[in-house]
C-alpha cells in the first residue's frame, strides 16, 4: 500500500496497525520516501520456512550435536 506523508499524519493509528499485516509506503511529492513494515514478519517467513525440514525421528539434541560438529 501507498500513501501521502499527510494521510500518514492525519491517521497514524491506522496505518501503524496496518503495516503489521502489510508494507506501507510513504509518499512526498511523489516519492517514495519511506515504508512502515513489521519487524518481525522476516522472522516469521523464515520460520515457517524451516518447518518440515528435518526428519520426524530427529531430536532437538541430535540437531544441536550436528551443528556443533559442523563448525
Amino acid at each position: 500500500m501507498s500513501i501521502t506523508a499527510t494521510e500518514l499524519k492525519r491517521d497514524l493509528g491506522k496505518y501503524l496497525l496496518l503495516a503489521a499485516k502489510e508494507d506501507v509506503y510513504i509518499t512526498q511529492y511523489g516519492k517514495v520516501i519511506a515504508k512502515l513494515t513489521n519487524p518481525f514478519h522476516e522472522k516469521v517467513k523464515t520460520a515457517e520456512s524451516l518447518f518440515g525440514i528435518l526428519p520426524q525421528e530427529t531430536t532437538l539434541e541430535a540437531s544441536r550435536e550436528e551443528r556443533v560438529a559442523d563448525l
